[in-house]
């Protein structure tokens, strides 16, 4: 392999329930944020949903061994399910831990609690945004 990038994880948000209830998947890893669906799948089952950050995938490819299996070819390479065997695999942040507890809505919330007064001091500075 020479790349192992995560695609958008909120594509598979309304699956990720049911997935991980049928499969045993315990560590989801992806990219971006997750909503209910991955957040109750880890409280019930002990899961975390994980991110790979941006342009690491040359790095993760280095610690692919091989591929051990592969599901759903038929829907194309990008949305295979590769199963791989690997050394070690990161760097990854736990955006969803077992309790199902949501890293970023957490940080979405502290976001829109300071985004008005940051935005009042920069607009006399930046004359074109209001």
């Amino acid at each position: 392999m020479v790349s192992v990038g995560p695609t958008t994880s909120m594509r598979m948000e309304k699956f990720e329930y049911e997935f991980v209830k049928h499969t045993g998947v315990r560590v989801i890893v992806g990219k971006g944020g997750m909503g209910p669906n991955t957040e109750r799948a880890c409280k019930e089952f002990g899961a975390i949903h994980c991110v790979f950050p941006a342009g690491c995938a040359v790095v993760a490819a280095t610690e692919a061994l091989k591929i051990q299996e592969h599901h759903w070819d038929e829907l194309g390479m990008p949305e295979t399910l590769w199963c791989n065997k690997v050394k070690e695999f990161g760097p990854l942040i736990v955006s969803i831990d077992p309790d199902g507890r949501n890293l970023f809505e957490e940080q979405k919330v502290l976001y829109n609690q300071r985004k008005e007064e940051v935005k009042q001091a920069i607009y006399p500075e930046v004359k074109f945004i209001k």
